[in-house]
């Protein structure tokens, strides 16, 4: 039935080629108007579904505790120490000039000039800013400096240990875009260091990240997905040498493109980082109509009728290029099993883009053929025939080598995969979006100042609830949390912890007479709240509620990391629960964690076990459908071989690299499923069909290296020219996409046309029983 539906749809375009290239341009036309409506969505909650009860829960935290999820780190460092006339009058200037900025939740700017420091006079509890007022002689500055340096409220959460650094950090609006306000600052810096008395600035913080990557990522795809397309195109040519065949090929990636992106973006879903590569993608898979114009360049050399050669060519190619579609378009499809949403999205939207290129594979395509000009199809078919004088002897030559040395080739293949098996077991699951920058961009270069010089860019929150109100006054709790605390800051990936407890002994401390005796947990309940109330009363209301809820009964436990890897999050999260089983907090109470590290980790997480998850359910798909297509469970079975084996080597050789298994990296084992089949596809189909018109298997084989082992090849050079081109852009999860996605299909064009031969002639008995001969 596909066969028949093949060859209608085939004559319907021949029959009224303009009227397909009429209807197929209008159709796209209405696809393209929705690209108006475009949105961008970076943001690392939307990587999991409202539903998630993570997302859920730090939402209900950073309600309770008034937390703001997106933070701007503005780092001042001078090596010869910031206190100092100019670089304090900078910092009063600098946060008093944010705060009036529009975005910025102004009344939680934190910097020296805004972070109250808490003293005592005659008695009487004071709280009021670090540089309330601005020291004016050097003996001030000294004064300032002990103080400071000696305060654990500062060291590292705001100024660092040894007084080279500070920051000022700037809470933004939910809807405000982190680069935009991070551009203004930039031109509140002074832009001569010599002048700012040695300051050097730097900007960091989720947000800068996050919204910088996305108006790079729209920026890279609009560079490169032209450059991948002329690329192609001028591939095409030194193929082809036909222009039409050229415009065939490219409209094919260009309405694809169209009308995929036009749908989901006419559906009200947000471009993700994911999505933004599907032009790209798009564009590579069309190239499976180099099958098409392969075989037609050949038959119409033989026939001399064009009409015939275009009805014999998808007689010949329809049914491979329609399982490879298909199978292409399940395997991206096969991504809307995952939790994290930007992949569903990517996996449907490409799924959806492959199944309209197979649908202009059969309209479009032979429409435009049907169109050439004969003399210029004679040219084509000529380039094909001299080109083809050299390719096709050496394919020919490859086949019978693989033939004749098949039991060495085989041997080959299994100490390879045996080699990739032990990289595999070296594959380290991590997500990290600074890493997303190459290593010596502004926000990786500001991310590494920063985590070294004070606490850390990335921030965590372990939330403790106790069972009854006022629970977190008990001495014994505050203990507990102090403990804890102390285990933590161990690890020397987490550069700062901050809870009630740090409010409780300063204060206890400076109305003591700043006595280092009393920097402890007073014994009392009574006189722990009658602390909090006198720091209550005299505090910005922000510095208690980010850490206590008013009935006392949660305590919010502030982590500042060094680092964003996912694995910082889970050490702190696996070092808390070695310390709760041996110190249980008292009455029961529980600890959990919050924040955008934990996000983070959980998303992560989700990659992994969600990618598995679609990977192992992609794969039965596949071998399913290879399966029906073939009719046979034993050629299913040796088409779906090459695809194990490329994701094998490709993922063993990752795990060497010590390359990340991130999210780009993840998406790729389950892309790949569709795509480094399509080859064995083509292969296996071209050779039964080869195997019914003249009997012989060693002679079947040969031609099929030879002939569509050619538009195998071709394709895959397309295929891998069109991704090479993203080894140029300034973000990795591009460049690993390019370089990874060029490989894969190099290679399984590799696998197709040199392993296949050999397993068919070991299997041969196996899999030709049935065959007509």
């Amino acid at each position: 039935m596909m066969d028949r539906i093949v060859r209608n749809l085939t004559l319907f375009s021949l029959n009224h080629p303009r009227w397909v290239i009429l209807l197929t341009v209008l159709v796209t036309l209405a696809f393209a108007s929705q690209f108006h409506k475009v949105a961008i969505d970076t943001d690392p909650k939307h990587m999991l579904p409202v539903e998630s009860k993570v997302r859920q829960f730090n939402d209900q935290m950073e309600k309770e505790f008034v937390l703001h999820p997106d933070v701007i780190a503005l780092g001042i460092i001078n090596e010869n120490g910031i206190f100092n006339r100019i670089t304090f009058t900078q910092i009063g200037d600098l946060t008093r000039k944010i705060q009036e900025m529009s975005g910025v939740i102004s009344r939680d700017v934190v910097s020296l000039a805004t972070l109250d420091n808490i003293t005592a006079q005659g008695g009487e509890l004071i709280v009021h800013p670090a540089l309330d007022p601005i020291p004016k002689t050097e003996s001030d500055f000294k004064a300032i400096q002990r103080d400071l340096l000696g305060n654990l409220l500062f060291v590292n959460r705001i100024v660092s240990p040894d007084g080279t650094a500070t920051a000022i950090y700037v809470p933004i609006e939910p809807t405000a875009n982190g680069k935009a306000i991070a551009d203004s600052i930039r031109k509140l810096l002074p832009q001569n260091t010599s002048a700012s008395g040695g300051d050097r600035y730097f900007l960091a913080g989720d947000p800068v990240a996050r919204d910088t990557f996305g108006a790079e990522m729209f920026r890279q795809m609009g560079i490169f997905s032209p450059i991948a397309g002329l690329v192609m195109c001028i591939a095409l040519w030194f193929m082809f040498r036909s222009a039409p065949l050229i415009i065939a090929n490219m409209a094919v990636a260009m309405v694809s493109i169209i009308w995929s992106m036009g749908l989901f973006i006419g559906l009200g879903y947000p471009i993700h980082i994911m999505s933004s590569m599907s032009p790209v993608f798009l564009m590579a898979i069309a190239t499976d109509s180099v099958h098409i114009f392969n075989e037609f360049a050949f038959r119409y050399g033989e026939v001399r009728d064009k009409r015939r050669a275009i009805l014999e060519t998808m007689a010949a190619v329809g049914h491979p290029v329609f399982y490879s579609d298909l199978t292409t378009a399940l395997g991206f499809a096969a991504l809307a099993t995952a939790t994290i949403v930007p992949v569903k999205v990517f996996g449907l939207l490409v799924g959806f883009g492959t199944l309209v290129i197979l649908l202009m594979s059969y309209t479009l395509v032979p429409a435009i053929m049907a169109l050439l000009d004969e003399r210029k199809i004679s040219r084509a078919a000529h380039s094909t025939k001299q080109e083809g004088s050299l390719e096709p002897s050496y394919l020919a030559r490859l086949g019978e080598f693989c033939v004749r040395h098949a039991g060495r080739i085989a041997i080959a293949g299994l100490a390879l995969l045996v080699i990739s098996g032990v990289g595999l077991s070296l594959i380290q699951v991590n997500n990290n979006m600074v890493h997303w920058f190459k290593s010596g961009s502004d926000i990786r270069v500001a991310d590494r100042e920063l985590n070294t010089r004070l606490g850390g860019t990335s921030t965590g929150y372990l939330v403790i609830e106790a069972s009854s109100e006022n629970a977190i006054k008990d001495p014994a709790m505050l203990g507990a949390i102090e403990g804890l605390q102390r285990t933590l800051e161990k690890d020397p990936l987490v550069g700062k912890t901050f809870s009630v407890v740090d409010i409780v002994k300063r204060i206890n401390r400076v109305l003591h007479g700043d006595d280092p005796v009393f920097d402890r947990i007073p014994d009392s309940a009574t006189e722990i709240g009658q602390y909090l109330f006198l720091f209550g009363m005299s505090a910005k209301p922000s510095d208690l509620d980010n850490i206590v809820d008013y009935p006392f009964q949660k305590a919010n436990l502030m982590l500042q990391l060094k680092s964003w890897d996912a694995g910082v999050m889970r050490s702190v999260i696996d070092r808390t629960k070695n310390y709760l089983s041996a110190h249980p907090l008292p009455g029961g109470a529980t600890v959990s964690p919050a924040g955008i590290a934990t996000f983070n980790l959980v998303w992560s997480d989700e990659v992994l076990w969600g990618m598995i998850e679609s990977f192992m359910a992609g794969l039965a798909l596949v071998l399913i459908i290879l399966v029906l297509q073939t009719r046979s469970i034993p050629w299913g079975i040796l088409t779906f071989l090459p695809l194990l084996f490329t994701i094998a080597v490709i993922y063993g050789f990752v795990g060497f690299l010590a390359k990340d298994f991130d999210m780009p990296v993840a998406v790729l084992s389950t892309l790949s499923l569709g795509l480094a089949v399509d080859f064995a596809i083509h292969f296996v189909a071209r050779f039964r069909q080869r195997l019914r018109e003249r009997p012989g298997v060693r002679e079947a084989l040969v031609w099929t290296v030879a002939r569509p082992g050619k538009g195998i090849l071709l394709n895959a050079l397309l295929f891998a020219l069109g991704f090479a081109v993203m080894m140029g852009a300034s973000l990795t999860p591009y460049i690993t996409v390019g370089i990874l996605m060029a490989v894969i299909m190099l290679l399984s064009a590799v696998m197709s046309i040199v392993y296949l031969p050999v397993l068919i002639k070991f299997f041969q008995r196996i899999l030709i029983k049935g065959e007509k001969s």
